[in-house]
This record gives structure tokens, sequence and C-alpha cells, in this order.
């Protein structure tokens, strides 16, 4: 896959697919692989740049503080440093976060805003469950801490009970990547424990869409009313029967309305 060197980061990433460019920023402690069941339908009609944030993948590890801000200004400087000037930004949960940022810093830059699972400013309860999470990899490692720590928290109860073998393949998709660093990890959940960008929402100016599963409870709908009220003109969609991770909960459906979205505000992004 190819590198490039962006906000003084060696930055990894994965491109596919013709058309517009639309950059998918990755969730806690995942890599570019993170949206497998989006880009081969988002290709069809887009080139979706996948990355690797810095401490993920294949991206260079640095130390020192993690904010979302500051993954923002990488994704920033990713774009000059790869030509794209413009281009639809879609993160989920702490990859929607970094997009929020970048949004709000750079409006020029982007050109349709698709926030999944996302939140505005990390509230008590977060925080003590991300804070749980980083005292489990410290003691087994990132891998399990997200089999263990961060799956419940993604899928309903009942797709673990009527879909164990589903579950199983997730795991076995999580086992195949790049393994995060306990340090890293730490490095990156410390971003989302300090995330607050409320502040910023009113600089936003693209089209957004907002997106919640209706069981989420890390990032649940009581973080829908802030961004929707925040950010004019955006829309809500919000699956049912879904949790935290409706990008694979439910494929088709997810696939089906945020791809709509995307191709209603077509016209000028550019690669």
């Amino acid at each position: 896959m190819p590198k490039v060197t962006a906000n003084n980061v060696t930055m990894n990433y994965d491109r596919q697919g013709t058309g517009e460019p639309i950059i998918l920023i990755p969730y806690l402690a995942a890599d570019n692989a993170c949206y497998a069941f989006q880009v081969p339908e988002y290709a069809k009609h887009f080139t979706c740049i996948s990355l690797d944030l810095r401490g993920t993948g294949e991206s260079e590890k640095t130390r020192g503080a993690y904010t979302t801000e500051g993954l923002s200004d990488d994704v920033a400087a990713f774009m000059d440093a790869t030509g794209i000037t413009k281009a639809h930004v879609a993160g989920v949960s702490l990859g929607g976060g970094v997009a929020l940022w970048l949004a709000a810093k750079w409006p020029h830059k982007v050109q349709s805003l698709s926030l999944h699972s996302s939140w505005a400013k990390s509230d008590h309860f977060m925080k003590t469950v991300v804070a749980s999470w980083q005292i489990l990899a410290k003691a087994v490692g990132v891998h399990e801490m997200i089999l263990q720590g961060i799956f419940p928290w993604c899928f309903t109860p009942e797709l673990y009970a009527e879909k164990p073998d589903y579950i199983e393949s997730l795991a076995a998709f999580v086992r195949s990547r790049p393994p995060q660093e306990v340090a890293d990890f730490v490095q990156q959940s410390n971003a989302v424990l300090t995330h607050d960008v409320e502040a910023q929402l009113g600089q936003i100016s693209a089209p957004t869409q907002i997106t919640f599963g209706r069981h989420d409870q890390i990032t649940s709908t009581r973080f829908a009313e802030r961004l929707t009220s925040g950010i004019r003109g955006s829309e809500l969609v919000i699956f049912e029967g879904c949790a935290h991770a409706a990008l694979y909960e439910n494929v088709a459906e997810f696939n089906q309305k945020t791809l709509a979205f995307l191709q209603r505000h077509t016209g000028a992004a550019v690669v």
C-alpha cells in the first residue's frame, strides 16, 4: 500500500475505485481495512481512500499526546500531500470525531461529511467505559481487549445470540490485522477521553449525515441533538436493531443509506 509523509508522520493508506474522493477515517484501534464491507460498494461510485491514522496499522507510531484535533491535522496534511483539494469525508466513532474537527477547521476541504456513531464532547459515561478498555488492554493486549472489551459494546445481544458464527468471523478479521501496541492504543484512546469539538460545530458548512444505532450505548442517541442542532442542515438517520457498529450489523442498510447521501452531494470534490 502507498505511504505519504504528512504533518511530520508517515501515513499508510489504501486507494480503490474511481470518481470523486471519499476519505474514510477509522475508528479506535482500527486500520484502513475496517471499511472492508463498505469499500466494494462505495468504490463503484467514488475513489475510496482509507487511512491508517498515526499509531495504527502501517502508519508511523509517534510519542506525545494524541487529540482528535491533532489527528484531523494529520488528515488535512495528508490531503495536501496527495493533492486532494476537496473530498467527501466519513468517519465511524473516533473517526467521526476526527472528521468533525477536519470539517470545522478546513471547511473548504470537505464536500460532504458522514458521521457514524459519533459525538461532539465526551461525557463521564464514555470516559468511564474507555478507561476500562485501557486497563484491559494493558492486561491482555489490544487484540484481546477489542474482542473481550469493545465488541460487546458494538453489537446487540441478539446478534451475539443469533449469529455467533458471524461474530467469530469478525473476531478472526480483527486478529488478522496488524496489532496495535498498547502504548499507541492508550495514546489514541486518550484522544477519545479529551474529545471536545462542541464550540466548533457552527463552523461546519458541508452537507452532513449523522447516524446512530438505536441500541448503541457508548455513543447513544443522547449525543444526537447536540450534533444536529450544532451543524446547520444536517440530517439524522437511526439504524433500528443496531448498536454501535451498524456498518457491520446491517451492512446492506448501512451501505444503501450512506451511499444515497453521498451520491446526493457529488459535484465538487477534486482528486
